[in-house]
């Protein structure tokens, strides 16, 4: 029986997310599976990736073949990283302690590589609201300022016209004043 470590696609349409799931090769896509490993969401940024390392790494070794798709899973989640170890362990070349502490280690560097990408995510996306909340801010500051300059300018001519009637009615009564002598 060929065994596969496979996705299996769940989700709405245009909005997948996956189980990952070993399987017997001819059973279908979304059919029937020995077990499930873990969940993919490609979706989020970065994609969210949840496997169980040691089942995976079980399965790998009992000879279950991963998809393209899924070896990348693995490689990048450390499974394959495990299995050359483990292998250099079978060979003599290194001991159990050393290949932990060596995974141990690239999971550690991965994993805060992994958490500066959503930190650099988390600032752009902060630094654009904080761009974005200030131009609407400075848009709300240009229209109050053109909103008081535009009362202003036409409080300004009522208030000369004012003037100059005040200013034109105190001629026209001295006028009046001297047209009476």
């Amino acid at each position: 029986m060929a065994v596969k470590i496979r996705l299996q696609r769940h989700g709405r349409k245009k909005a997948p997310y996956y189980h990952i799931v070993v399987a017997d090769a001819r059973a279908p896509r979304d059919g029937r599976f020995i077990e499930k490993l873990g969940m993919y969401n490609p979706i989020s940024k970065p994609a969210q990736i949840e496997i169980d390392r040691e089942k995976a790494y079980e399965w790998i070794t009992k000879g279950a073949q991963p998809t393209d798709t899924v070896r990348a899973i693995l490689r990048y989640k450390g499974v394959m990283f495990k299995k050359h170890l483990q292998m250099g362990v079978a060979k003599g070349a290194i001991t159990q302690e050393v290949a932990d502490a060596r995974l141990a280690e690239w999971i550690n560097k991965k994993e805060g590589k992994i958490q500066e990408a959503v930190n650099k995510n988390l600032m752009e996306i902060s630094d654009f609201h904080a761009k974005l909340n200030s131009v609407t801010r400075e848009k709300k500051v240009k229209e109050v300022l053109e909103e008081v300059s535009a009362e202003a300018q036409a409080t300004e001519p009522i208030a000369e016209s004012a003037e100059e009637g005040a200013a034109g009615g105190g001629a026209e009564s001295e006028n009046a004043a001297s047209a009476e002598e």
